[in-house]
């Protein structure tokens, strides 16, 4: 048995596990269709999980700070080499832990 997760019920999952400020509201956007692109790629459902999700993925407000937390880093094509990057519509940068 499943459920179709719209993105409006993606948007609320966040609300209803008190994570509504783990990623902003376009970075939450892009994140959802990231994950449908994904499944649509690949032909395999995903779980809305949105604990894995919050533990799975971190949003930054630019690669300057990306390279904070991982100083090798030049820029976001040499991120990419290593990780998914999801750009988000107000520059922001979501992208995979690793």
């Amino acid at each position: 048995m499943k459920t179709i997760v719209t993105e409006h019920d993606f948007l609320n999952a966040f609300n209803h596990y008190g994570r509504e400020n783990q990623f902003s509201y376009h970075g939450k956007k892009a994140l959802f269709n990231y994950l449908e692109n994904l499944e649509d790629e690949t032909g395999i459902e995903i779980e809305l999980d949105i604990i894995a999700i919050c533990c799975d993925f971190c949003e930054y407000d630019s690669i300057d700070e990306i390279r904070e937390y991982y100083p090798n880093i030049k820029n976001e094509r040499h991120l990419e080499n290593f990780t998914n990057v999801i750009n988000v519509d107000n520059g922001k940068l979501i992208i995979q832990n690793f």
